[in-house]
């Protein structure tokens, strides 16, 4: 086929037949591209603190401009080695998929009618790449992960997919995503994103290896990889130690009823455990995932603070208003009521509290009122 057929085929041909912006950006020859769309660069640049060691300006067409990109990346990338039962898995400084994945969405989807370049910085904690225009039309940073996809350009979206560049099913995001966790290292960040740029920082620094290996386990034992959602919660939980529904559904991106099924799947695997009820519900990482994560102590000393605090909390409402009922420390302290039930009864065991009344009528009030 001659180039033209070739294009047409690839429906990158303009209504009349002449050669799109598409087909330019894909298999235009260097002096073209700089003559006929000046805006298109891209930049690798690497940086030690506040020297700039490389700093490379290309004007290639996109499909070996990620090439290219592809084998700096690769030629710079470090590994180190996890003792995987009998085999050795090597896991990477930063992802090869999340970079390709990063790279490619700021080739897609960057506005080509603004001036400026796509850059790729490397820094010794942090990969960023960043390109002109902002987010596609519907797309905000709180719905990156659910909003359908919406490709600036959807021939170049289209090509990338052909070629196997990104993730065919439009959700390259969300493996970006994953795959950053799945290396024990913290989510992507699109934080400083602006109306005018598209800035997705891939975070480096030293990897979670007592997490990456067991989410490697559970994979091998479960037959399957772990979704998203389960990745972004179990990271969230060995950072902050408890959560709520609320703020993990904002986390994962979907409604609070996804995210208690998303929970309680979670639960039925051994891999986290609720505190209260209600809207005051919050979770934590079981006793199990603590052990394997090397700090068993973890779980004892999160469980052995909400204990105190709990008491606390039910002996300054006494101190407060005179007495406490069931319900009211159920509420107080986020509790289920068996649970503020036993609370209760151990703190009148104790000698700090005094029981008034006898099951549903019963009363807490302090020994010396």
């Amino acid at each position: 086929m001659s180039d033209r057929e070739i294009v047409n085929a690839l429906g990158l041909a303009g209504r009349s037949g002449d050669i799109s912006t598409g087909a330019l950006l894909l298999f235009g020859k260097v002096p073209a591209l700089r003559r006929y769309l000046p805006t298109h660069e891209a930049a690798f640049q690497v940086v030690n603190g506040m020297q700039v060691e490389v700093n490379e300006f290309f004007a290639y067409p996109l499909l070996r401009l990620a090439e290219e990109f592809s084998l700096r990346f690769r030629a710079r990338v470090r590994e180190d080695e996890l003792e995987f039962g009998l085999l050795r898995v090597a896991v990477a400084s930063y992802s090869e998929v999340a970079f390709r994945e990063a790279l490619a969405n700021a080739l897609i989807h960057r506005d080509y009618t603004r001036r400026g370049a796509v850059h790729v910085q490397w820094a010794e904690d942090q990969l960023e790449i960043s390109s002109p225009g902002g987010l596609p039309t519907g797309v905000r940073i709180d719905n990156l992960l659910v909003a359908p996809p919406h490709p600036r350009s959807p021939l170049l979206a289209d090509a990338f997919k052909r070629t196997g560049l990104v993730e065919r099913t439009g959700r390259g995001i969300n493996r970006m995503y994953a795959e950053q966790l799945r290396l024990g290292k913290p989510a992507p960040d699109y934080g400083r994103t602006t109306d005018t740029h598209v800035v997705a920082i891939l975070p480096g620094g030293p990897a979670n290896i007592s997490m990456t290996r067991w989410v490697l386990e559970q994979e091998r034992r479960l037959g399957a990889p772990l979704g998203l959602g389960e990745l972004q919660v179990l990271t969230e939980l060995v950072r902050e130690r408890q959560a709520s529904t609320h703020d993990l559904a904002d986390l994962v991106q979907r409604t609070e009823s996804e995210a208690r099924n998303l929970l309680a799947r979670m639960v039925e695997r051994g891999w986290v455990e609720a505190r209260g009820s209600g809207k005051g519900r919050t979770w934590h990482l079981s006793a199990v995932v603590y052990r394997v994560l090397g700090v068993p102590s973890g779980y004892v000393r999160m469980k052995g603070f909400e204990s105190l605090q709990q008491e606390q909390m039910v002996l300054q409402y006494v101190s407060a208003h005179g007495r406490i009922t069931r319900a009211q420390a159920a509420d107080l302290c986020s509790l289920a009521p068996d649970q503020a039930s036993r609370l209760l009864r151990r703190l009148a065991r104790e000698g700090k509290l005094l029981q008034q009344g006898e099951r549903r009528w019963a009363s807490y009030v302090r020994p010396d009122g």
